[in-house]
């Protein structure tokens, strides 16, 4: 081609895109993503899918399952006060968390992490979290994309996403149509705020004036940043087994919406949940967080998980045999409440009061 040699020859880098940094980032994080490998995948990426083999990972006859989250403003956090390593963590626990509720085993993910200009350091900070999220899901990490986008993001800024796949043999499957009246509620307890509500959580620091890089004043031995960003428990490998072995008739993943929004996803007609908040102690960063923002209980309850993140169902012949079991697999385990004949929905009661829900989920969802 000829033309003006005195005019400027533009270049996808000079526009703000590096091929060579994203090339180098695939590199750096090849050893991340071969760490991940499990029966069905091994883990290499570059190509332009990744394949997954059901059947030598032990199925026969699987029904896939498929789930996708981000970690929401809870990024926020971790660009502002450089706490980028557990993230990828939050992402992988969203959707393994997702699918395991539906009794499916993860087998692969996949993320997206998308930023204005591509800062290799951080970037594989993120993906290392990913890399240990899909370890302890027992899932493969089998390629994600990175998107270098200037203009888009402010400096700094970057947003995650992610992609699982699961497996259950046909007829494993676990809907909730097995729930009835008499049934145990039994809550695990959740590392913390999880991922929701954290557009709460960053309002209250902002208004109330938090000093995040200090001791929180509930724990002086710990800064409040890291109490916040704690990264979501991934409760995968724990209950599996379980219900393989048929001993669990449902699971509740405690995401937005609280315990009065998720328990009844999970509940056939004529069941109601009733949950006793005084069966279990509310951690100190929630009483924290609910003092700081005089946060109303049924408020409470529907924004942020109270220190539970998994809600099992179980026969009431087995709930102590369940318990005992999640406990010396590492899991804090207890009762919250039983299912009782009724409307379908949640009703939350303690000490500070009783606030209900009726399952309109359906209605609120698929509309």
């Amino acid at each position: 081609m000829s033309g003006d040699t005195s005019q400027e020859s533009y270049t996808y880098e000079g526009a703000g895109v590096s091929i060579e940094a994203g090339n180098a980032l695939v590199k750096a994080i090849g050893p991340l993503v071969k760490a991940t490998a499990r029966p069905g995948a091994d883990s290499e990426i570059g190509g332009f899918g990744g394949f997954f083999d059901p059947k030598a990972a032990g199925y026969s006859d699987p029904l896939l399952v498929a789930a996708n989250d981000g970690v929401g403003t809870k990024l926020k956090l971790a660009i502002d006060y450089d706490r980028h390593d557990t993230v990828g963590i939050d992402l992988v626990a969203m959707c393994v968390n997702d699918l395991i509720v539906q009794g499916a085993e993860p087998l692969f993910f996949l993320d997206y992490f998308a930023t204005g200009k591509l800062e290799n350091g951080v970037a594989e900070r993120v993906i290392a979290g990913i890399a240990g999220g899909c370890k302890d899901a027992g899932c493969a990490l089998i390629g994600g994309e990175t998107a270098e986008m200037p203009g888009m993001y402010a400096e700094g800024d970057y947003d995650l996403a992610g992609f699982c796949v699961g497996a259950v043999e046909r007829g494993e499957q676990l809907t909730g149509e097995k729930v009835a009246p008499g049934m145990v509620l039994v809550g695990l307890a959740s590392s913390g705020v999880h991922s929701n509500g954290y557009s709460l959580v960053r309002r209250l620091a902002a208004d109330k004036g938090w000093k995040l890089d200090r001791p929180a004043i509930f724990d002086s031995e710990r800064l409040l940043i890291d109490a916040l960003i704690e990264p979501t428990r991934i409760y995968v490998k724990r209950l599996l087994p379980l219900i393989r072995e048929g001993r669990i008739a449902a699971l509740a993943h405690i995401t937005g919406g609280g315990l009065l929004e998720n328990i009844p996803r999970v509940l056939p007609k004529g069941s109601h949940a009733r949950v006793d908040a005084d069966s279990w102690e509310q951690p100190r960063l929630m009483a924290f967080l609910q003092a700081q923002g005089n946060i109303e209980p049924a408020e409470m309850a529907r924004t942020f998980n109270c220190g539970v993140g998994m809600v099992l169902a179980v026969e009431e012949a087995e709930a102590d045999g369940v318990m005992a079991a999640l406990k010396e697999a590492g899991e804090t385990a207890f009762v919250i409440g039983r299912i009782e004949e009724g409307e379908r929905g949640c009703t939350v009661s303690g000490s500070t009061g009783t606030w209900s829900a009726k399952d309109d989920w359906e209605a609120t969802h698929l509309a």
